[in-house]
């Protein structure tokens, strides 16, 4: 009996031995991709959460130079923002608000070059259409038509579709395109919640147009009487 056993465990072993030798190597180097998978998975966690950190502390210190006023000062933050943590939210949102402070001061130029490096370097979709938007209404006041549509010009996020249907109607009515101006305006009206208060401003901007869109609305949904059942 015991030589029985013996024989089956000697076949049971020269079946693994003949199955390692076979695979033995491909199963190794599977489980070291696998290993090392699992261990640069863990290093890029890591690294992102030590980049969001950094980031964090010095949109603090971008925060703390727009308070100052100091133009030299944001300047250098907003440099150093960009260069260290360019590809991060913290970045973009900081470019955002330097293009705020930069248009408040009259310093069109740099708040057009902070809002141009939002829509042309954002991962976020929400960040660059909010930066298009705001560039073409500062090319709008520089009068800029042109180059303001082309800021508009492709898709944008649902959640502003409306509002830059609204934008392409400002700067088509301060060309003097009516007809363009109010088809965008009906648009953004259109698309724009009742809920929403900018729509009562899109509203007043048709009602300057000789439009009433409620009518317009209201005449649109009511059934034709002259249709037959």
């Amino acid at each position: 009996m015991a030589k029985h056993l013996d024989l089956e465990e000697q076949e049971q072993l020269d079946e693994l031995k003949h199955f390692w030798k076979q695979y033995g190597d491909l199963i190794t180097w599977g489980l070291i991709a696998v290993f090392g998978v699992f261990a640069a998975w863990n290093g890029y966690q890591y690294w992102q959460r030590d980049q969001a950190a950094k980031a964090s502390v010095l949109y603090d210190e971008v925060e703390r130079s727009l308070a100052s006023g100091d133009a030299a000062r944001i300047d250098r933050s907003l440099a150093d923002m960009k260069e260290r943590f360019g590809g991060t939210s913290y970045a973009q949102q900081a470019s955002l608000l330097a293009a705020r402070t930069y248009y408040d001061k009259g310093n069109l130029d740099a708040s057009s070059a902070a809002l141009t490096w939002v829509a042309e370097k954002s991962s976020d979709e929400g960040y660059k259409a909010v930066a298009r938007l705001r560039l073409a209404g500062l090319l709008l006041e520089k009068k800029a038509y042109d180059q303001a549509l082309q800021q508009l010009a492709g898709t944008f996020p649902k959640d502003f579709t409306a509002l830059a249907a609204d934008r392409r109607g400002d700067i088509f009515a301060a060309q003097g395109k009516k007809a363009e101006a109010r088809a965008e305006y009906e648009k953004a009206y259109k698309e724009l919640d009742e809920r929403v208060e900018y729509r009562r401003l899109v509203e007043v901007k048709l009602n300057a147009l000789g439009v009433d869109p409620a009518q317009t609305t209201s005449a649109t949904a009511a059934p034709n009487p002259e249709v037959k059942k």
